[in-house]
């Protein structure tokens, strides 16, 4: 090995030591408790039999929106989308990393204050070492004493942003967002949302935390992705039309990079037609959220998140204890992964079990009685 790959073995050795060493795996034939495709229409082939795929969509898009790749069909899809989370604007991103990049690390500047949850997702957190704010500062997890202290504290010193997601991906908690939207009038600051794990899941037709809240007005910018619950892939930043105009001209991730093709687009406006059809109901998805609530509820069992989301997280704060339990249940064919440090913090090693519409009663009772057995 040369110097430069003895530095990447080495690496790889500390983390395969402390017991932290990620790898890839493939799924198995087993019963779904851990993707991120809550209404199932991935998995289960629904977004595919909804789709009308034929040759007018293209396999390419051929370059970026700037140059060659924008079209009729994105700037359409654009405003469904921005009509349907009731804003101004929106702005397709190739995925909700490179959206939350693109809008943080471009509406700031070293004028600028960021202050974000502690538990907000990588691509905020890069977003932000991205920008040339020299400002950055973390909250406490949903405490509004200690976000209200810091707006006190730096309102005065220049434009403020405040970052919040919806539901957080790790705990499956909500935001207070109508408190947080609140103070945030209070001192003038800006509030950015990602509702990355609320799209589909919150509201009548899964228009997300916000609008489900009817806050759409108090809030700048919001993310929306389409790789969890539509089951596709890409994001948008939705918000005003100066914000998309300005992102067109700032945003990095959006200027430099090859625009969503043809088929993917078709499969983003097919799903937001799903959500937008009078039939839809996502009331089955939290009616098994609440019988899966009841189950552990019923097992007491501690370490559980308190979480009314898809998203539930047993804390077993260690990292061989928790794998060993996600193989336990990976034995009974109850796909769960274990999420390790440092994904999560050290001492907060946990399951991350997802449910979806696909999943029964009777597959939630299964994973209960397993983890008791």
């Amino acid at each position: 090995m040369n110097r430069l790959e003895q530095h990447l073995a080495d690496k790889l050795n500390e983390r395969a030591q402390a017991g932290n060493l990620r790898r890839l795996t493939t799924q198995r034939a087993s019963i779904d408790f851990f993707s991120n495709d809550y209404l199932g229409l991935s998995s289960t082939g629904r977004l595919a039999g909804l789709m009308r795929t034929n040759n007018e969509h293209s396999t390419g898009s051929t370059g970026s929106r700037l140059l060659s790749g924008n079209s009729e069909q994105a700037e359409t899809l654009e405003h469904t989308i921005a009509s349907f989370h009731k804003a101004e604007a929106a702005l397709i991103f190739n995925s909700g990393y490179d959206a939350n990049m693109g809008l943080l690390a471009g509406i700031t500047n070293r004028h600028s204050t960021i202050l974000s949850d502690e538990l907000c997702h990588a691509s905020i957190i890069d977003g932000i070492r991205l920008s040339q704010c020299s400002r950055k500062y973390r909250f406490n997890h949903n405490e509004l004493t200690d976000l209200e202290e810091k707006l006190k504290k730096h309102a005065a010193e220049g434009p403020v942003v405040v970052v919040v997601e919806s539901i957080y991906s790790m705990d499956g908690d909500m935001a207070p967002l109508a408190e947080i939207a609140k103070l945030c009038k209070e001192y003038n600051a800006q509030l950015v949302v990602d509702e990355a794990h609320a799209t589909g899941v919150i509201g009548k037709h899964g228009e997300g935390l916000v609008c489900s809240l009817g806050l759409q007005d108090k809030v700048f910018a919001r993310v929306h992705t389409f790789g969890k619950a539509l089951g596709c892939h890409g994001a948008a930043v939705v918000g005003s039309k100066i914000l998309k105009q300005y992102l067109i001209n700032f945003a990095r991730p959006f200027i430099y990079t090859t625009a969503l093709p043809g088929h993917t687009l078709h499969a983003i406006s097919t799903a937001y037609q799903y959500l937008s059809e009078h039939s839809f109901s996502n009331a089955p998805l939290h009616d098994l959220i609440a019988h899966f609530r009841t189950c552990i509820t019923e097992t007491g069992m501690e370490g559980w998140k308190n979480s009314v989301s898809p998203i539930q997280a047993l804390v077993v704060s260690d990292n061989e204890r928790c794998r060993a339990l996600a193989s336990k249940l990976q034995s009974a064919c109850l796909e769960v992964r274990p999420i390790l440090y440092p994904t999560v913090p050290l001492g907060m090693e946990r399951l991350r079990i997802c449910l979806h519409t696909f999943n029964t009663n009777e597959q939630i009772d299964i994973l209960a009685n397993t983890l008791l057995s």
